[in-house]
Order: structure tokens, then sequence, then C-alpha cells
């Protein structure tokens, strides 16, 4: 059973490089002060690099603070009280929780922009030219390589694309091939099932009436306008209105939502996921897709990057993991979402930046793409 979800979170926005601002009171974000939070920030990044529980001795040594290792112990128990931290029975250490994690993404974490050379190689892996299909696929490969984690873009509704041409094809006595293509370059060949057989003269009649008239507009767009023609039309045109209309009720409709996925095997290998049987339910997750689309559906419009920390996406298999999502924009149109699914303890200062940069070549990567 899942737990209720939670609302998507606000979008998060960079903070210089340096000291971050914090949010709450005076006293810091929950009510921290400044050593608090300090030993917090060091506490979660050394978790973040080694996975291994971390003691007052190390943040002793790493935080930078002129205290104590009996007063950092009692600083910790104070943020274990809070629910930002854990001690797993088995460690002196601790560990952070999600409220934790929550807490160092939204106000303790400082992102630096990716290097230029990594901005160049999104840009040089997500050319125009080779169709949305090609770019989605070369998207979710550099999200896993450059994270390590799983990469994933929700793929754009078709009636977001203008529709370019259309030709059909007769295969038999009721059914018809549509070969369509949209502004994107993308093709899809469409099976129909008619009422009646066509001449392969009236097929290329409609196709051309199609071509002509309704290039450059939306699939609703033309559904509905043909649809009112028909109603207002009682010349000779309305056959072939009729015609058109029959087939362009099948042909002229959005495909399914879908998603692609790349490198979820590299998830096996993370220690925080070790349990076969949540690692399961996290592979079936990806399989089934539905969940996981509804997810990025709550972050289509929001601008930014947004974070879902374990049990805050509301689905119980993704409950050990953190999503970082970005919405990718084309001629001011929001196509889809892209992402990261990756263990809690993931290094957030990298995977913001990557997503973030990601979703903008992407966007201008479409956008090269339907100005062909």
């Amino acid at each position: 059973m899942s737990s209720k979800p939670a609302e998507p979170h606000n979008s998060w926005n960079p903070r210089p490089t340096g000291e971050p601002g914090t949010r709450g009171d005076a006293a810091g974000p929950a009510g921290l002060d400044a050593r608090s939070r300090q030993l917090l920030r060091t506490l979660i990044a050394g978790y973040i690099r080694s996975g291994e529980p971390v003691g007052s001795q190390v943040l002793a040594r790493q935080s930078g603070l002129d205290v104590s290792p009996a007063t950092i112990r009692n600083i910790l128990a104070d943020l274990e009280e809070a629910g930002l931290l854990s001690a797993p029975h088995t460690s002196a250490g601790r560990i952070p929780t999600a409220r934790g994690y929550r807490l160092f993404v939204d106000s303790l974490l400082q992102v630096r922009p990716l290097p230029d050379a990594e901005l160049a190689r999104l840009r040089d892996e997500l050319p125009a030219g080779f169709g949305t299909q090609a770019l989605l696929g070369s998207a979710s490969e550099l999200l896993s390589a450059m994270s390590h984690f799983v990469g994933v873009v929700s793929v754009p509704r078709r009636e977001q694309f203008a529709f370019r041409r259309v030709d059909f094809v007769s295969i038999d006595a009721q059914r018809v091939l549509a070969i369509l293509v949209f502004s994107d370059n993308e093709v899809q060949n469409r099976i129909i099932h008619t009422r009646h057989a066509y001449e392969s003269s009236e097929l290329e009649q409609i196709a051309n009436y199609l071509n002509h008239h309704f290039a450059g507009r939306s699939l609703a767009d033309i559904r509905a306008t043909l649809l009112s023609e028909l109603r207002s039309d009682r010349t000779e045109m309305e056959r072939l209105l009729s015609r058109s209309v029959e087939l362009a009720e099948q042909v002229l409709v959005p495909g399914n939502d879908d998603m692609v996925l790349a490198g979820q095997t590299r998830l096996m290998g993370v220690q925080e996921l070790s349990d076969v049987d949540r690692l399961r339910e996290l592979f079936e997750a990806f399989a089934r897709k539905r969940e996981i689309l509804q997810l990025l559906e709550r972050t289509v419009q929001a601008p930014g990057v947004r974070i879902f920390i374990g049990e805050e996406t509301g689905l119980a298999p993704l409950e050990g993991v953190s999503l970082v999502t970005a919405p990718y924009v084309a001629g001011g149109q929001v196509l889809g979402v892209l992402g990261v699914i990756g263990p809690t303890r993931m290094a957030y200062g990298r995977v913001i930046p990557v997503v973030q940069a990601a979703a903008d070549a992407l966007g201008d990567a479409f956008g090269r793409e339907t100005r062909r």
C-alpha cells in the first residue's frame, strides 16, 4: 500500500557557492543555530560520500568547529530528537533521516553549476535531426551516465507537436495504414479499421486535403475543425469531409503516454537498496510505468528542479529512493519532465545541476528539431 502522496515540493532554486541562505527564524531552519546547521551539513555530506554512519570524533575533525566531542554528541542527540538523524543500533554514529535530507536539500546544500565541458557534452549528445525517440533515449542514457543512477524522461504527448503530413495506404477492405509525420520529424504508423473499403485514389484525395488545409496545426484542432465543417457543409465537399472525419477520428488522436528509462541495473549495486524484496518492488514499478508517470505529471507545470525524498513520492516502491526532476521546454511549451531516480543517499549537489542542465539541453534540442 502506498502512503499518501506529498504535495510536490516548492521549486528548488540554486544558491551561490559559499554559505547557503537559510529559512525560518533567526535561529535558522527548523530552529537550528549555526553550530547545529554546520554539524548537520557536515554529517550528511560525509554520509553521502562514505555510506557509513558518522560519529562525533569524525565530526570534530571535519566540521571546522572548535567544540569538544562531548558537545558534538549533545548536539547530535538534539538533532536526533528533532527527527533529522537516526542512530543505527549497530553503530555509535548517526545517519540522516528523510526529514534530515529534506532540510539539507532545502536550506544547507551548496550547489555549483556544471563545468563547461559537461554542458558541452549534453549539447553535443542531444543533437537535432534524429527524431524524438532518439533524443529521449539519448537524454535518459546521459542522465544515467552522469548521475550513475536511473535516468527517466517522459515522452511528449503527440498533441504538443504540430501535424506535418499524412499518407494513407490500403491494406485490405477494412484496414488502412496511416503514416503520420509531425513537426519534430517523428513518424508514426497507425492501423485504421474502416467501415467500408477505400479506393487508392480516394485515400490520396483525403490525404491531399488534410495536408493542404491542416499542416502546421495540432491534432485536436484538426479534428474539431473537420467536425465543425462537416456539420455546416452541405455541398459537394460533404462526402470528402465525411470520409476525412472517419479516418481522422482514428488517426488524429494522441498516442499513449510513456516514458524512457535507462540505467535501472545501476541500482542493484546500491548498498541502501540491497533488500531483494524492496528492489523487486522498485523494478516492478519501473515496468508498470504508470505510477511513476503520474508522479512526473505532478511536476509538469512547476518551473525548475523538484525533489521527492523517500515517502514524499507517495509510492511504496519508491520509499527508499529519491527523485529529482525538471520540466523540459521548447517554444515556451512544457513538453515533458526528465529526472534521476536514485537512493536517498545521493549526491544532490551533483544530481541537481545535472538534471537542470539536461532539461535545458533537451528543450533546446527539441526547439531545433521543430524548426528544421
